[in-house]
């Protein structure tokens, strides 16, 4: 049975609302709406495309969209933002949803996982953002991204200072790169990245599961 029958739609709207409490995050009911739209393709288009290994619908709410959510909490006020190796649009279209005015930009080698992007922003019909079909190396020179954000960030994309080397070309000169990770976040902090960069860690837990997860921000030191 799909979670968006009548019976199943508010369980799992109201799952992520008490999630979302849980860490004192508000979400309205458009946005809720919004969330189990994005839910609903991702169920549909995942029996023919690999977007998620989570099939359960309310892991699914915690582990993308509610984790998704808390780490776009930790943002600072940029104005656009890249998401690399966003997949199934995690975290980058919640957080869309969540700061409709942010420029958002969504990257993956996959065209299969770009297509279903790309249906999913048409449609929730949300404007001042789009998914590009690329690796994100061969953006380091294209002179529509290259020192344009204000900020990248990526979950679980790639151990930290891979992360670092390719975000970091994308970046403009006031831009901070977010790391999504995990309970052992700190094995990736290298001292190196210490001298070139500030970093700040931001510990959240998945409010269900109790699950630790860590957004490092890394600003270039002035």
């Amino acid at each position: 049975m799909s979670i968006f029958s009548k019976q199943t739609l508010p369980e799992f709207k109201n799952h992520l609302k008490d999630g979302l409490n849980d860490l004192g995050i508000k979400v309205s009911e458009f946005q809720a709406d919004l969330m189990a739209i994005h839910a609903k393709e991702l169920m549909a288009w995942n029996k023919k495309i690999n977007l998620t290994a989570i099939k359960d619908p309310l892991q699914i709410v915690e582990k993308h969209f509610i984790d998704s959510m808390a780490a776009g909490f930790c943002l600072g006020n940029e104005h656009s933002i890249i998401d690399m190796g966003s997949g199934g649009g995690f975290p980058g279209i919640p957080i869309k949803i969540m700061k409709p005015s942010l420029k958002v930009v969504l990257i993956d080698s996959s065209r299969k996982k770009v297509n279903f992007l790309k249906h999913v922003i048409r449609t929730l019909q949300l404007t001042d953002i789009d998914a590009i079909h690329s690796r994100v190396e061969d953006l380091h020179e294209n002179e529509l991204y290259k020192n344009k954000f204000d900020a990248v960030i990526s979950r679980a994309f790639t151990e930290l200072s891979g992360f670092l080397q390719l975000a970091f070309p994308l970046l403009n000169k006031e831009g901070t790169i977010y790391a999504m990770k995990g309970k052992h976040a700190d094995r990736e902090i290298k001292p190196a990245m210490l001298r070139k960069f500030d970093l700040k860690m931001n510990h959240y837990q998945l409010p269900f599961e109790k699950s630790d997860r860590y957004v490092i921000r890394l600003s270039v030191k002035r």
